[in-house]
């Protein structure tokens, strides 16, 4: 896959190639990587991209002609590439979204700056518009690392295992089940015994437990959205009678409404 950013800050994803899993896949073919300078199609002295806003208001919005030529240019080279404009007005970025991305050929990132772009680029060159969240960044360069390393990672032979992009959180709808390494005891305490007993399918069960916890204590709203399985169902209606289980054991405390007594 080809990505190609557009930005007036080349230089700030220099040490993103150069490290770890994008660095590898960069290595290996899986990827190509590049920074294209928004600047150097600028006319002038100057290489000016940004401008007063017509209307008037604060702030300064990046030109048409720089951003238009710069995205032309690399349409040339990337003809059936995906642009994406980096913007708090586009739909939010999520594993859905990284999955689908993961498909195409090549995509093109164009990293606004300022109060924004002009709405002519928008209308004319953008083909899709993504957020990573309801917050808002001085500039896209950082919102489109994000997005590059998310779906990388589920570029196939990009990863060690061929499992693991797929058991990452929210693949499956859950968030991941939690993972213990060496030392066998830290402070005290100790890795569960299962994940030492060698019993694969018992291993599985326990992982797929700490998922349903993890996700139910820390994103319920996942649940809410998600068709259960067989052992999921089985795995909750177990909670609920441990639940009532519990609640049913505990001695009765406070004050009786009717009585009066403790």
């Amino acid at each position: 896959m080809k990505f190609a950013v557009l930005t007036i800050f080349p230089e700030m994803f220099v040490p993103f190639w150069e490290h770890g899993i994008i660095r590898r896949a960069a290595e290996s073919g899986k990827i190509s990587v590049s920074a294209v300078n928004i600047r150097d199609f600028a006319e002038g002295r100057h290489h000016v991209t940004d401008d007063r806003p017509y209307g008037g208001g604060c702030g300064m919005v990046m030109k048409p002609e720089p951003l238009s030529a710069a995205i032309r240019a690399v349409k040339a080279d990337m003809p059936s590439a995906r642009t994406v404009l980096l913007t708090p007005q586009g739909r939010i970025f999520d594993q859905k979204t990284a999955c689908e991305l993961s498909s195409d050929e090549g995509i093109i990132f164009v990293c606004g700056r300022y109060e924004g772009v002009d709405e002519r680029v928008c209308q004319g060159f953008i083909s899709d518009e993504i957020s990573i969240g309801d917050y808002v960044l001085t500039g896209g360069e950082l919102a489109a690392m994000v997005i590059i390393d998310a779906v990388t990672r589920l570029i196939p032979g990009v990863l060690g295992g061929t499992e693991s992009a797929e058991k990452d959180s929210f693949s499956q709808g859950l968030l991941e089940h939690a993972h213990y390494t060496r030392p066998r005891t830290f402070e005290g305490t100790d890795v569960p015994e299962v994940l030492l007993s060698g019993h694969h399918k018992e291993i599985d069960t326990w992982r797929l437990e700490t998922s349903l916890i993890r996700t139910f204590l820390k994103r319920p709203d996942l649940l809410k959205n998600r068709t259960l399985s067989i052992q999921e169902r089985k795995i909750l209606k177990k909670w609920c009678a441990d639940i009532e289980n519990i609640i049913r054991d505990q001695p009765l405390c406070g004050t009786d409404p009717l009585s009066g007594s403790q």
